[in-house]
């Protein structure tokens, strides 16, 4: 990080991921985590409500999920907007930069699944060198 640039943080320097003290790094590991990357590609479709988030990205846990909002929340990718009502109602939508984001994941997303006739051949030829794993 000794780079100046118009991308630079509070210090003055540029930010890179690839520095262990770059704040962009925990970021990005919330997008590309498990659990960030699905659910913003879900929020992406609509605004939800905790429940309906769980249902959609199958497979992640009520504790996973939550901390997973609140590290996007955090990061200011989704808001979180919590209802005074009985029973509590909240509901998450992306924020523009969650937009964004989340746009440039379901472009990967949509190429691996486009792709994935190719990823599984390979695998198949990957398996069968080693001994049929």
């Amino acid at each position: 990080m000794d780079t100046l640039s118009a991308d630079a943080g509070p210090d003055g320097f540029a930010f890179d991921v690839f520095s262990r003290q770059c704040p962009s790094r925990g970021t990005l590991e919330h997008v590309t985590g498990r659990w960030g990357g699905l659910t913003l590609c879900a929020l992406h479709e609509s605004g939800s409500r905790f429940n309906e988030l769980r249902r959609r990205v199958d497979g992640v846990s009520e504790k996973m999920l939550s901390q997973t909002l609140h590290a996007l929340e955090r990061d200011g990718l989704i808001r979180r907007d919590a209802q005074p009502v009985n029973p509590p109602r909240v509901d998450y939508e992306l924020t523009p930069l969650g937009r964004e984001v989340a746009g440039r994941l379901l472009g990967l997303v949509h190429l691996v699944e486009g792709r994935m006739p190719e990823v599984l051949a390979a695998r198949e030829r990957y398996d069968a060198a080693r001994g049929g794993r």
